[in-house]
């Protein structure tokens, strides 16, 4: 994401964008933690393998993908597990909140949506 402020340009990349979300929807009470999915333990291993070949590369947010919507705007994918005590629906709605707030926040980014699949409900977990 760019943004021109007074004749500079901030450029605030997408990594940087998924691990403030990524912090801010692990913080959400119910969330137990975020889940990485199938394409995220790819590209956790393709970073693990690039970092052994020596090619740093920033660190992964599992469970968080940043993308673009048709219109441009930043849309951002949480994928999470929840506590077996809680609502879906409320933990998920608070999962949103957390994330454009933090997110808009720490880097002046708004995000144009943000998406919450719960790919798994932990009986018991809090």
């Amino acid at each position: 994401m760019t943004a021109v402020n007074s004749g500079s340009e901030i450029v605030v990349s997408d990594a940087v964008i998924a691990g403030v979300a990524a912090h801010a929807a692990a913080a959400v009470p119910g969330v137990t933690r975020l889940e990485p999915g199938l394409r995220g333990l790819l590209s956790g291993w393709s970073r693990a393998g690039k970092q052994l070949l020596g090619a740093a590369e920033s660190a992964g947010s599992q469970g968080v993908r940043v993308g673009r919507t048709g219109a441009g705007r930043i849309a951002v994918q949480v994928d999470v597990s929840l506590g077996g005590d809680c609502r879906a629906a409320v933990v998920g709605a608070a999962v949103q909140r957390a994330v454009l707030d933090a997110v808009l926040e720490q880097t002046g980014v708004t995000v144009g949506e943000v998406s919450v699949t719960v790919l798994d409900i932990e009986p018991g977990a809090l």
